[in-house]
Order: C-alpha cells, then sequence, then structure tokens
C-alpha cells in the first residue's frame, strides 16, 4: 500500500506509525535522536516519558484517564501494550519505568517489516501522505514552517518534578502507604507539621527561579502547575492538593498536618519521584526548599525539576475533523502540538491520525468517534470553532452528557465510561467493515 512519512517517534508518532504499518501500510519514520535531542529529553530511544506516572491513573469507571487508556487498548494501543509490560506499582496510577517502557516501544517500532526508521531532521512539511506527531518541542526549521502553513503558533508551559535516591531518604521521617489504605506500599510519605509546613511554603515563595528566555510567552498550563506558582495562591493551597494529607495515616494511626508524597520512578524502587511537585526553581534553590521537608533534609538528587515550553497549532482554525489540513488533506497532525495535553491524550490522537489516514488510504470517507467517547471528546474540542483555544486533557466533563442524569459521581462516572466503552468497540467494529 501508499507510503506515509510518519515524521516524528514519540508517543503520537509512534502509535500512529504502528497502526498503519500493522495493517500493511509501509511506514517511514523520521525523528532526529539519537543524533541529536530536544531541551527535554535524553534517552535515546523513543517515546521517553518525563516520569513514571505520565501516564496517570488506570482506573477506567472512576478516572477519565484511564477511560481514555482502555479506549486505545480496544483500538490495538502499542503503548498501552507497553505499558502493561513494564508497570511498576503505584496504587491507582499507571506507572512504568520509563527507560524499559522507551525500549519496549522502540524495539516494536524498528524490528517492524512495513517500518524503516530514519534519523534525520524534516525541515519542511510534506506535500502529501504524512503525519506530523513532532510533539510540543518542534524544532525550528519544521515549527517555522507549520507557523507559516497554520497561521500561527500558540505557546504554554509546562514543568517536570524531580527525582531522589531513595537511600537517601531519613525513614526514621517518613512512613510507606498509599491514601486509605489502597494500593498496599506503593508510596513514601514524608509528612509536615504546621510549622515545617509554613517555613518550607514561605521559602519555596521566595527561592529564584530559572530565568526563562524573553522571546517566551509566560504561558503555563493548569495540568502542570509548578509548585511555586500553585503556592503563591495561598498559604494554605498545597494543603489541598500536591500535599494533602487527607487519607494518609502512618501505622500507628497518626494524622498530619501536610503530606508530600514520594512515588517509585523504576522497578528497582531505587529512585522516587516528588508528587505534583513540578518546578521552575533553579537547580541549587530545589534542594536547599526541598530538605526543608525533614525526609529530605539529605535527599541526594538524580534529576532536578526542569521547564520547558511546549507548542501547539491553533487546530481549530487549521485542521479538519480528521486532524488533516484544510489546505492539504493528504497531511494530518497528531500529539501535543495539536493541542491535546498529556502523554495518553497525544498517544490517543496519534491512533486516531493514523485510522483518519488510513481510511483515506482506501477511498473512504472518515469516521470519528462519537463524543461519548473520551477520544470522540478530544476530536471535537481539537477541531471545533473555538475563540480561545487552549490545550485540553482527558477529563469527564469533555464528554456528552447522560440521557438521564445520574447525582452519585461515582455511579454517574461508571456509566459514562461503559457507554465510552461501547461506542469504541462499536467503531473498531464498524471500521473494520470497511
Amino acid at each position: 500500500m501508499n507510503d506515509i512519512k510518519v515524521i516524528g517517534a514519540g508517543l503520537a508518532g509512534c502509535e500512529a506509525a504502528f497502526y498503519l504499518a500493522e495493517r500493511g501500510v509501509k511506514v517511514t519514520l523520521y525523528d532526529i535522536k539519537p543524533k541529536s535531542f530536544t531541551p527535554a529529553h535524553s534517552d535515546k530511544n523513543f517515546c521517553e516519558l518525563v516520569c513514571s506516572n505520565s501516564l496517570k491513573g488506570k482506573d477506567a469507571y472512576s478516572n477519565a484517564c484511564g477511560l481514555l487508556k482502555e479506549e486505545m487498548r480496544v483500538l490495538g494501543s502499542v503503548t498501552m501494550d507497553a505499558a502493561e509490560k513494564t508497570a511498576v506499582p503505584a496504587g491507582g496510577a499507571l506507572a512504568v519505568e520509563r527507560e524499559s517502557f522507551a525500549a519496549f516501544v522502540t524495539q516494536k517500532i524498528k524490528s517492524h517489516k512495513n517500518i524503516k526508521v530514519v534519523c534525520e531532521e524534516v525541515e519542511k512539511v510534506p506535500k502529501e501522505r504524512a503525519i506530523i506527531a513532532t510533539g510540543p518541542l518542534t524544532s525550528d526549521a519544521l515549527s517555522n514552517d507549520i507557523s507559516r502553513i497554520c497561521g500561527g503558533q500558540l505557546h504554554f508551559y509546562d514543568a517536570s518534578a524531580p527525582i531522589i535516591s531513595r537511600d537517601s531518604l531519613d525513614f526514621e521521617k517518613c512512613f510507606f502507604g498509599d491514601r486509605y489504605g489502597k494500593g498496599g506500599d506503593d508510596y513514601i510519605n514524608c509528612p509536615l507539621d504546621k510549622q515545617e509546613y509554613e517555613a518550607f511554603v514561605t521559602e519555596l515563595l521566595s527561592a529564584e527561579r530559572a530565568v526563562l528566555h524573553d522571546f517566551e510567552k509566560r504561558e503555563i498550563f493548569e495540568g502542570c502547575m509548578p509548585l511555586e506558582i500553585m503556592a503563591s495562591r495561598g498559604i494554605e493551597s498545597l494543603r489541598f492538593a500536591n500535599f494533602k494529607p487527607v487519607g494518609l495515616r502512618d501505622k500507628q494511626g497518626n494524622k498530619f498536618y501536610a503530606v508530600l508524597q514520594l512515588r517509585k520512578e523504576n522497578a528497582q524502587g531505587t529512585a522516587y519521584n516528588l508528587v505534583g511537585c513540578q518546578t521552575n526553581l533553579k537547580w541549587g534553590e530545589q534542594k536547599r526548599v526541598f530538605s526543608l521537608i525533614p525526609a529530605l533534609k539529605n535527599a541526594e538528587y538524580l534529576r532536578y525539576g526542569v521547564m520547558h515550553r511546549n507548542t501547539f497549532i491553533n487546530s481549530p482554525t487549521c485542521l479538519n475533523a480528521d486532524f488533516s489540513l484544510k489546505s492539504n488533506p493528504t497531511v494530518f497532525f497528531a500529539g501535543q502540538i495539536t493541542g491535546v495535553e498529556g502523554y495518553v491524550e497525544s498517544a490517543a490522537s496519534g491512533i486516531l491520525a493514523a485510522v483518519h489516514c488510513f481510511e483515506k488510504l482506501r477511498g473512504n470517507m472518515p469516521r470519528i468517534p462519537e463524543s461519548v467517547t473520551v477520544m470522540g471528546a478530544l476530536s471535537a474540542h481539537i477541531c471545533g470553532a473555538t475563540d480561545n483555544f487552549q490545550p485540553m486533557n482527558a477529563n469527564f466533563g469533555i464528554l456528552k452528557p447522560l440521557e438521564n442524569e445520574i447525582r452519585d459521581k461515582k455511579q454517574r462516572y461508571a456509566a459514562l465510561a461503559q457507554r465510552a466503552i461501547d461506542s469504541i468497540k462499536e467503531y473498531k467494529s464498524a471500521l473494520n467493515q470497511n
């Protein structure tokens, strides 16, 4: 079948390439790694995640991201396959060992008989039969060409949290356990009393932040809010968010004023991520401020938190409902560059772009998932008309409401999830019939 170029070997690009290749399409997958790296990447393998919990929650019936992952499994997601093979314990979260995850996907892609991998920077948008999935850190040359075609770009920032060595923790000042006793001992909990918490917030707010380039707009996506920005909303703000103590007690049954949770970053449990502590503080300041948390007084940092610019196009003005360019319907976009926010959402859009591309190759009209599914609702957001287009991640609020109102949130989410799963299975069946 006709060759397709896929530009970018992140989650969206690998999903797109794998979907097409599995259906007999010859794919040439372009990526700049390992010859060069973006500011946020360091692993030579594809699909590099920023933290072990980049894939978020796993319960499809109570978590919209978990539901989206179930929809992806129905459509044959390679990243969901990788996640299951490389998962590490994390309670209700689908956490993975990052390096093993990336290696698994890379091997799947490079060993596929219908995929040719080319390590090369693409500087121009191809004129036909291509899927562009270069992500939020698209290289300057290609970014400029996309800007020319799409009429400009929008920018926002996201950030990642520090990772520390387990051996450097003070285990007399922390305890194992998940919230409300769920998930066993997947998390390490670092409690603070009122005086310790307030001292931490005070120093966090006064700490020196990394300098951003003058040309970069200071727009911060809510879902990746740096800790210091969250804390600036009020002294108690972290206690109702990242440092929420609710449902956490030690073995003696003690409650705490505030708690920082640490989550495994690898299968061996030698590295832990500071949950919810994305930050733009200078590295020396990160060490100084987080050392005020008693359990982290002598913490060894394996990776400091970083903040970087993401780029997304104004999709409603330049993309059709099937993610193809209005100016050239043989070229599709996928991933975070379209304005989906999050790793799972990015991967899902890669699957959809490939679905639509494949249907066009076969001479079929585009078939968009119903908005009762997370995939369909995100598609509607990406390509729907709006005056103030902003990135969106998976949430139950974007789904089409139930015909009969259910007030109990747990029951409502379960009903929404079951409806979505039934719908995506029907969608897959319709694609197969085509």
